[in-house]
């Protein structure tokens, strides 16, 4: 069986011979979050998990990766596996279920997900900022984009492109919704 995304992180950090409080000073982040992140797979968004990559010189696919590159590399609809799921708040229930679609191409630049989403409470919807840029397509429901200042609804088939140091928030609203997104972090 595939070690969790937390395991790897694990690996990763003990391969590097660096202690949790090391770890945290070179993410900014908690000591009790990264220990949370390893040992339970909490993750709140893709930010923290995009300073945990760069803290110890990986791209972020690498967490999911544990085949050879493949070119061309395709997944089938009935093959995708749901490698990590955004919590809400530190509780155990998810509103984001990731599904890697890169998952097998190691040298990628970009990194493909399939996200089903369900609703937070506003409360729980922080925004979060990384480099790069994000492509999102709504497949199902409807998603809320929350860019900066400014709100918008997205439907089934409405796509939207944005530069994702921009604080943002993408959530489902009124019921379930599923959407493609192919995020690019420069090295």
């Amino acid at each position: 069986m595939d070690k969790r995304v937390g395991e790897r992180i694990r690996a990763f950090r003990e391969k590097q011979n660096l202690s949790l409080a090391d770890f945290a000073e070179r993410t900014g982040l908690e000591e009790s979050f990264l220990l949370a992140v390893e040992t339970e797979d909490l993750y709140p968004s893709l930010g923290p998990l995009l300073k945990i990559a760069r803290a110890l010189g990986l791209r972020l696919g690498t967490f999911l990766d544990d085949q050879v590159s493949r070119d061309p590399l395709i997944v089938r609809q009935g093959e995708r596996t749901r490698e990590m799921a955004m919590r809400v708040d530190g509780t155990m229930n998810a509103s984001h279920l990731y599904s890697s679609l890169g998952r097998g191409k190691t040298d990628r630049h970009m990194e493909p997900f399939f996200i089903e989403m369900t609703p937070e409470a506003e409360a729980d919807k922080k925004l979060s900022s990384h480099e790069g840029e994000e492509f999102i397509v709504v497949v199902s429901g409807q998603v809320q984009l929350v860019f900066g200042r400014e709100t918008s609804i997205l439907n089934p088939g409405d796509s939207i492109y944005f530069n994702s140091v921009v604080p943002h928030n993408v959530s489902a609203v009124g019921g379930p919704a599923s959407i493609y997104a192919v995020l690019y972090f420069p090295e």
